[in-house]
């Protein structure tokens, strides 16, 4: 028998407890439990070490938000990975793109819906749902399928509708920055300061500043955040920290 192995990550305890209990009752299911982002993750990096792996993330839309309130932070706007739920599917997608995330909502949110399943989610499932169609969705995010209740699927295209325009206005803004400054703007997403953004690039921070002042203004933007998050919508890659030779290319800057 395939043992399907299943990460509940929930910081509310007796619901946690309670899913993981009923989930490890499955003849095929081995269950554990983390109770924040940062635990899930070095659930999952211990997994890794020991040469196991787990299958499926069930995780809380609303992990770690203050009294109840959903903290509503877009894929790519700088929230640190497994800050909220949808910042850990993110993390997740990158650091173990071989598991599948589930998200569970206390509520249906088309716009969180869509930012979950933009962020790397499988699927999209009510906290109050059945035993019985909680295992299924997990069954089917093995096989590859999306699961989302169907009264979100219209919210849902259209806020993906709605944000593949947004990314392709925030191309074409980033298409227009010169090749010195995209370099500036991949270290500002990597979230390098003026001064490092200089060592890196043997510029002088006066003249990094300018061609910070520059993109901000070429991109339309008012703040350096504000520019790394369009700069993730459009795709654009954080310079690499480690390991990542920089080479003079003989421009002026």
């Amino acid at each position: 028998m395939v043992r399907i192995r299943v990460l509940v990550v929930d910081d509310h305890r007796i619901f946690a407890e309670s899913l993981a209990a009923a989930l490890a009752a499955e003849p095929d299911v081995d269950v554990s439990a983390a109770g924040s982002g940062p635990a899930a993750l070095r659930c999952l990096e211990r997994a890794v070490a020991e040469g196991r792996r787990f299958d499926v993330l069930l995780v809380d839309a609303d992990l770690g938000a203050a009294g109840g309130v959903p903290a509503q932070r877009e894929p790519g706007s700088g929230a640190p990975p497994g800050s909220d739920g949808i910042a850990l599917v993110a993390g997740v997608r990158v650091s173990h793109p071989g598991v599948r995330t589930v998200v569970l909502a206390e509520r249906d949110e088309p716009r969180r819906a869509a930012l979950a399943l933009q962020a790397g989610a499988c699927g999209w499932v009510a906290k109050d749902s059945s035993l019985s169609r909680l295992l299924a969705v997990i069954r089917g995010v093995l096989r590859e399928e999306t699961h989302l209740p169907p009264a979100l699927l219209t919210g849902v295209l259209r806020e993906l509708t709605a944000a593949r325009k947004h990314r392709t206005d925030s191309e074409r803004l980033v298409e227009s920055l010169t090749p010195r400054e995209h370099e500036v703007l991949r270290c500002m997403v990597a979230g390098l300061g003026r001064k490092d953004v200089a060592a890196r690039l043997f510029l002088s921070p006066h003249t990094v500043r300018t061609h910070m002042q520059n993109v901000l203004g070429k991109l339309g933007v008012h703040s350096t955040l504000a520019a790394v998050a369009l700069a993730r919508r459009a795709g654009v890659r954080p310079a690499e920290l480690a390991g990542d030779v920089v080479e003079r290319s003989g421009q002026l800057a």
